[in-house]
């Protein structure tokens, strides 16, 4: 059963939303997560889809990912779940979401979904910088969004030397890597080609979307800024499940560069290393691996 305090607050953010009171009448937990505890919850106002975690250990991390959803729903492109609203107790955060319930793949869903993430990518920044105006997660660990207006830059300060800085202090990885991760750097521009920042979701494997009730695509759990169009693209292929008619028809909507896959493993040093500081395991030697071949 929920605890009483993350039911106080569902009441207290559906009654804010709805703007009548609201009566639990059933709940049951929803597995998948590793950092949240979620539940679909039954109430006399429908049916909705709740996580919560400790307020102390994950600060703002549900006020960002609400506004991460909320920016991508603005964006109008894919279909993500609707916010119903987020509150830190005094022992447990709480986010509410409109519960979609899932279903099979329509005929075309990859196509659809390739599509509909171009158009989510053409979607760029008012001030045309690489960033976001506030920090967020990525998993369990806070995601740096200050803002660059090169991506090169971004892509070393905010995420490769912020994770790597991480895994040397807690001994996931050795002093080699330092050399290795520098001889990469120049060699980045020839992996990226210059365009302007991308609204991505920032955390797009194959765990994070989801078939709608009608057969579409939906993204979830999303880790958003504006960045290179390639980390979404690559962290598709990181673990696989993507379709290739996915990537066939993004590039319909937004051409890609014949090379682009060879720019898949670059891109995905930054998940990579995210895992190494999750679950440690072989990930460094993935990384190292990387490392090794291209620079």
């Amino acid at each position: 059963m929920l605890p009483i305090e993350v039911q106080e607050s569902l009441k207290k953010l559906v009654k804010k939303f709805r703007g009548t009171d609201v009566e639990i009448t059933g709940s049951s937990p929803v597995g998948g997560g590793c950092i949240n505890d979620a539940h679909l919850v039954e109430t006399d106002a429908g049916v909705f889809f709740v996580k919560y975690n400790d307020t102390n250990r994950y600060p703002g991390m549900f006020a960002a990912e609400a506004a991460g959803l909320e920016m991508l729903a603005k964006a109008g492109s894919v279909r993500v779940p609707r916010v119903t609203g987020f509150r830190d107790g005094e022992t447990y955060s709480t986010l509410v979401l409109e519960y979609i319930r899932s279903a099979s793949k329509k005929q075309g869903f990859w196509e659809a979904f390739g599509k509909d993430l171009a158009r989510l990518h053409l979607h760029k920044p008012e001030d045309g910088r690489f960033g976001l105006d506030h920090d967020n997660y990525i998993g369990s660990l806070p995601q740096e969004n200050t803002k660059h207006t090169d991506w090169i830059s971004f892509f070393i300060i905010r995420r490769l030397e912020y994770q790597f800085k991480l895994a040397r202090d807690n001994g996931r990885v050795g002093k080699e890597y330092t050399n290795l991760f520098e001889s990469l750097y120049r060699y980045l521009p020839d992996f990226f080609p210059e365009e302007e920042p991308s609204l991505l979701h920032g955390d797009l494997w194959n765990g994070n979307f989801m078939t709608g009730e009608n057969g579409e695509p939906v993204i979830i759990d999303p880790a958003v800024y504006y960045g290179h169009r390639y980390m979404d693209l690559g962290m598709s292929k990181l673990f696989g499940g993507f379709g290739q008619s996915f990537y066939d028809r993004y590039g319909d909507v937004y051409p890609l560069d014949k090379s682009w896959e060879k720019s898949m493993d670059i891109a995905n040093l930054y998940p990579l290393m995210v895992h190494v500081n999750l679950f440690g395991g072989g990930y460094a030697g993935s990384v190292k691996t990387i490392l090794q071949r291209f620079s």
